[in-house]
């Protein structure tokens, strides 16, 4: 396959030196579009009173469940943590109370997989040195409006490991980012001080193999980005996002890619697959 790749030197300088990278129009409106369909209807055959889990960052060791494990290779939904009262009943529509969807649309939807799999992110990571990428996981997330929760600081790296090291997070931005609405925001140069710790799967379920560290907010800058643009995020870059106080949505469709060529995908990550997936391409 013809892979050639789409960044610039000037690009690959900028994300190289930061961490991170905007490219603005990557996704065109229409395709946006399909995609918010897509997922509607999904979230419009998704019944509510069977099995689902909360997701949190803030508590990801407690809200971990089998729900979670399994959707590693499945499309799965999880709310917010403030969308029950204290009954336990939704306090809102369920279409304004999912977190995320995931994590294997870019596998079991085919509109998702024809983005995911698309030449011109094939492009991009051939661009990014990338020999044999694989999709190891895609979220669809709404960041809701008024209960959008949080994602404090983290490192893509941590729960995706590769012996050495090569996750990177693809961000595409289906509505407006900003301030206002919990857009990214990140550490710039934070991916040359490696990773920091790592999110284990073992006998005992999930933890941190250490603390987190404690950051400076002074240190973060926001990511505001219009709809159609694609965050690209090292697997090391400190990144994080706030509660979404406002009452603007602020979807976004997530691939974490990691490569398979040279390196060794850890045996005690959370996702244990057990069908290998599909490269992209192979160089």
């Amino acid at each position: 396959m013809g892979i050639v790749g789409n960044l610039n030197p000037n690009q690959l300088q900028f994300f190289e030196s930061e961490g991170y990278l905007v490219l603005e129009s990557f996704t065109s409106p229409d395709e946006i579009k399909s995609l918010r369909l897509k997922m509607e209807e999904l979230l419009d055959q998704f019944d509510c009173s069977s099995r689902a889990s909360i997701f949190s960052t803030k508590n990801q060791q407690h809200t971990t469940d089998d729900h979670f494990f399994e959707s590693a290779e499945k499309i799965s939904f999880f709310f917010e943590e403030k969308a029950f009262d204290d009954d336990g009943n939704l306090k809102q529509p369920k279409e304004l109370s999912i977190n995320k969807v995931g994590h294997a649309l870019h596998e079991r939807d085919p509109l998702f997989r024809s983005f995911s799999s698309s030449e011109k992110v094939s492009s991009l990571l051939c661009s990014l040195g990338y020999k044999r990428p694989v999709v190891i996981q895609s979220m669809y997330i709404f960041k809701q409006p008024g209960i959008g929760g949080e994602v404090v600081p983290h490192q893509d790296n941590s729960f995706l490991y590769t012996n050495p090291t090569t996750c990177t997070g693809l961000w595409l931005a289906l509505e407006d980012a900003t301030i206002t609405n919990g857009c990214l925001w990140a550490i710039p140069g934070s991916h040359k001080n490696g990773l920091v710790r790592r999110f284990i799967r073992d006998e005992k379920g999930v933890h941190f193999d250490k603390p987190s560290p404690s950051y400076d907010q002074k240190d973060f800058v926001p990511i505001e980005v219009k709809a159609g643009s694609l965050v690209v995020i090292h697997g090391d870059l400190i990144h994080q996002s706030f509660e979404n106080k406002s009452s603007t949505s602020r979807h976004a469709y997530s691939l974490h890619v990691v490569d398979t060529d040279g390196c060794r995908w850890a045996e005690d990550n959370w996702i244990r697959r057990t069908v290998e997936p599909e490269p992209l391409y192979a160089l």
